[in-house]
């Protein structure tokens, strides 16, 4: 099978633009878009720069852009790329976004795991230590299963709406990996962690939810939705005291009461006074200009079956928190969860 692959190529110790480069290449159809770049580095231009190891989609280094996606080199097929929107058998290859290109599809990757590291990405027990390992229940461990696969490849920061904006902001793959931690029965810190999360410029109040990240993760981590499980944890105990969650619990609150999102009381609620409002007037004049600041809401049909969908889905929810906590499932954090507690000496 005949491919061209267009590569971003980079090389800013000899030249600070970019420029795009074509290679036609001769691969099997089974082959990898890592396969095809490999072919090209050893058979025609060894000056290619491209990262990878295992080959397998288990280390990670292989993440790029594949026609604008971000996703692994060796986990794409060539014949599914060019199935997905490949132009005349052309593949276009780019680096992984949101990182500094070092040299073609290779990224700097400091930032990302300094990001990392900052969430504390390690178990944090308290009490005495075990006589043996700590024993957690199968179930807890089952909750954070899939969370646990993170390869750390940074597939999601690339793809990360975000930090296109804002580069202050931890990131999904950090975000997640401190989801992994808070619900860890073993970890003894996790409302410094929640209360670290919550204050932190780009915490967890600074994704947007796009589920961008969610759609590009090679390993289902879902890290989006661990995000939010995150901001339901932080409220429950007690960090409110931020713009993030004020806006949150307006945005129900309004939805509760009326059916219909009031965008103008939800901006008020959302700071903590009117000094913090003032520094907003310029988006709202620029947004009362543009008819996103209505003085008055039209009638909606059928807006207050919503209030009694909210008000369903809230004793539900409330239900099956009392039920859990008689079950003894009540998640991480609550009294009785923790080292020493789950089944077993010293779990």
């Amino acid at each position: 099978m005949d491919v061209t692959l267009s590569v971003q190529r980079h090389n800013p110790d000899a030249n600070p633009a970019t420029w795009w480069q074509d290679y036609t290449v001769t691969v099997p159809d089974h082959a990898t878009v890592l396969d095809a770049l490999l072919a090209v580095r050893d058979e025609q231009d060894e000056s290619l720069t491209v990262r990878c190891s295992c080959r397998s989609h288990i280390c990670g280094s292989c993440v790029m852009r594949i026609d604008g996606r971000s996703a692994l080199g060796c986990k794409t097929k060539v014949a599914e790329a060019l199935r997905r929107g490949g132009a005349e058998g052309r593949v276009r290859v780019q680096p992984a976004g949101n990182m500094a290109v070092l040299k073609d599809l290779a990224v700097d990757l400091e930032g990302f795991f300094g990001k990392v590291r900052a969430v504390q990405p390690w178990l944090q027990p308290v009490g005495p230590e075990p006589e043996r390992e700590y024993l957690v229940p199968n179930e807890a461990m089952l909750r954070v299963r899939d969370a646990m696969a993170c390869i750390l490849c940074g597939a999601c920061v690339s793809a990360c709406n975000s930090l296109e904006v804002d580069d202050r902001f931890l990131g999904p793959a950090a975000l997640a990996k401190a989801w992994r931690f808070t619900e860890d029965p073993r970890d003894g810190h996790d409302r410094d962690r929640l209360e670290f999360l919550s204050s932190v410029p780009g915490g967890i109040w600074d994704c947007t939810h796009c589920f961008a990240c969610v759609e590009v993760c090679p390993k289902d981590v879902k890290p989006m939705e661990r995000i939010i499980e995150l901001r339901r944890r932080a409220m429950d105990a007690g960090f409110t005291d931020n713009n993030g969650a004020r806006h949150s619990q307006a945005f129900r609150d309004t939805i509760a009461h009326s059916g219909w999102l009031d965008e103008t009381k939800v901006a008020v609620r959302s700071v903590r006074g009117p000094d913090e409002l003032l520094d907003w007037v310029g988006v709202g004049a620029r947004s009362f200009l543009r008819g996103k600041v209505p003085l008055r809401h039209k009638a909606i049909p059928g807006a207050l079956r919503v209030t009694a969908i909210v008000s369903a889905a809230e004793r539900t929810a409330a239900g099956s928190a009392r039920g859990g906590a008689a079950a003894g499932a009540a998640p991480h954090g609550a009294p009785g969860h923790g080292p020493g507690s789950g089944g077993g000496s010293g779990a």
